[in-house]
């Protein structure tokens, strides 16, 4: 669809403070700071144990010859850890209301995960593993199919419902250090994107890699290039939403860089707002990293445009194997 687009890039403070959020846990960002363009100053990420817009013109302004407009973005390094507590499943009320949950392994280090529960029929459940939350909707007949990048070998999923039920299912995930993952999660309707252009592409061509042109697993899967998993489905209630980039860098013939961007599009739901959003991060085999993100939205007077959020996540170096 054909449609013109513009970039403001506003300059705008971004208040970043590293932590992983717990199950079902409330971001509390920060009091909002005067919008104002500041230094970058990064800190080294603490690691953390592993325990559409619709498609635009290629003849679009290329965000690169743009290079005075650039967010800047403070990183401190705090983490507060989170105890994670396991739902139990709820009294049996003399149906059949027990929640069932499988996890196994698939193509491209990903899990396939199934649900079932039968008394939670058209209901909201949320999705936890290793610090990725994401809701869903639980199908009429209680059913739930939904493939989730692994984080880990040992790849814990859990599953919980609004009155304390839920479930847990474990997979063996053997190759994901051969993999290279970032995640973007927010909550409700944020406006943010994920921006993957791989060795030197340019938007909208082969090799940028968004919700708009995903890839899928077996071009990662054969080295070709990467992948962007969407997760969470919008129209739960206080939906919890999760894009997840991989890249198989354990595998790939290719050298360079692959240039990493957040976006974010000033809606009338998040104009003149603080949005609140994570990053998880595994590289070369490594442990997980987060991140936790302000981001000051600029007035309402600005709906439609985008804010390019460069320096939220460090660029992918690829070195061919």
């Amino acid at each position: 669809m054909d449609r013109t687009f513009t970039i403001r890039i506003t300059a705008v403070t971004l208040c970043v403070a590293l932590g992983i959020g717990g199950i079902m846990q409330q971001w509390s960002p920060p009091p909002p700071r005067a919008t104002a363009e500041v230094p970058l100053v990064v800190s080294d990420v603490q690691e953390v144990s592993s325990t559409p817009r619709d498609l635009m013109p290629v003849d679009m302004p290329v965000v690169a010859s743009l290079p005075d407009h650039i967010i800047s973005a403070a990183i401190s390094s705090t983490i507060e850890p989170v105890e994670i507590v396991v739902p139990e499943t709820p009294v049996d009320t003399g149906f059949a209301c027990e929640v069932t949950m499988t996890a196994k392994p698939i193509a491209g280090a990903m899990m396939t995960v199934d649900i079932t529960a039968p008394c939670h029929g058209s209901e909201r459940v949320t999705l936890h593993h290793n610090g990725l939350m994401f809701t869903a909707l639980m199908q009429p007949d209680g059913s739930l199919a939904v493939d989730i990048p692994a984080l880990t070998e040992q790849a814990l999923v859990i599953a919980s419902f609004l009155d304390g039920g839920g479930a847990v299912a474990m997979a063996e995930v053997t190759s994901v250090p051969f993999y290279d993952r970032v995640v973007l999660q927010w909550r409700g309707d944020a406006g943010l994107q994920l921006h993957a252009r791989e060795f030197d592409a340019e938007y909208f061509t082969d090799g940028h890699v968004w919700h708009g042109a995903s890839g899928d697993t077996t071009r990662a899967a054969t080295g070709q290039g990467g992948f962007l998993t969407t997760l969470g489905s919008a129209g739960a209630p206080d939906a919890l939403l999760a894009e997840v980039y991989t890249f198989p860098s354990g595998m790939t013939d290719a050298a360079g860089t692959v240039a990493l961007t957040v976006e974010a599009e000033i809606l009338a739901s998040n104009c003149d707002s603080t949005v609140e959003a994570q990053t998880l991060e595994i590289r070369n085999g490594g442990s997980l990293a987060s991140k936790e993100l302000t981001i000051d939205v600029p007035g309402c007077d600005a709906v439609g445009d985008f804010l390019l959020l460069k320096n939220l996540v460090e660029d992918l170096t690829i070195a061919a194997k």
